[in-house]
């Protein structure tokens, strides 16, 4: 698959229908950032009038998910890919337009060749965090990824 922004979210409508829905999009992609956005809707509000932390937490992982595929994608081996860890931080009332940003993706890669190269799993730690319209930190996430050559 060629990783688009829009080949990206029509994806999401047929695999993960729930962050479709709760408005999750890719805004731009390279080989080294990504860039989800998420609008503050009725869809994905809590009772407190602001964006619930899962619909947060969804955007945050696909901002480093895609960037973890792109380069197994690149790498053109089978790699088992999966979060074995997550730490949160919520700062500030989540309302707006949220951008979530990973730019990684050189790190992603050394740790997609050093799996490649030693056959042992390896992990990499990835942070996301939510950017409002004024350019305030909303929350911020880190995912650690395991990955593992497929034999």
């Amino acid at each position: 698959m060629k990783f688009t922004p829009s080949k990206i979210n029509f994806f999401l409508l047929f695999k993960l229908p729930s962050a479709f829905f709760t408005g999750i999009r890719v805004k731009s992609i390279s080989r080294k950032q990504t860039v989800v956005k998420v609008k503050h809707r009725w869809i994905n509000q809590n009772p407190f009038n602001s964006m619930f932390w899962a619909v947060q937490g969804m955007a945050a992982e696909f901002a480093t998910g895609i960037l973890v595929m792109q380069s197994i994608d690149v790498s053109g081996r089978k790699i088992s890919m999966l979060v074995t860890n997550m730490d949160a931080t919520f700062t500030k009332k989540a309302t707006g337009k949220i951008h979530f940003e990973c730019n990684q993706g050189e790190e992603i890669d050394r740790a997609i060749e050093d799996a490649i190269k030693t056959g042992e799993g390896q992990t990499v730690l990835l942070t996301s965090e939510g950017i409002n319209e004024d350019g305030i930190s909303v929350s911020k996430f880190q995912f650690e990824w395991s990955l593992k050559v497929k034999t």
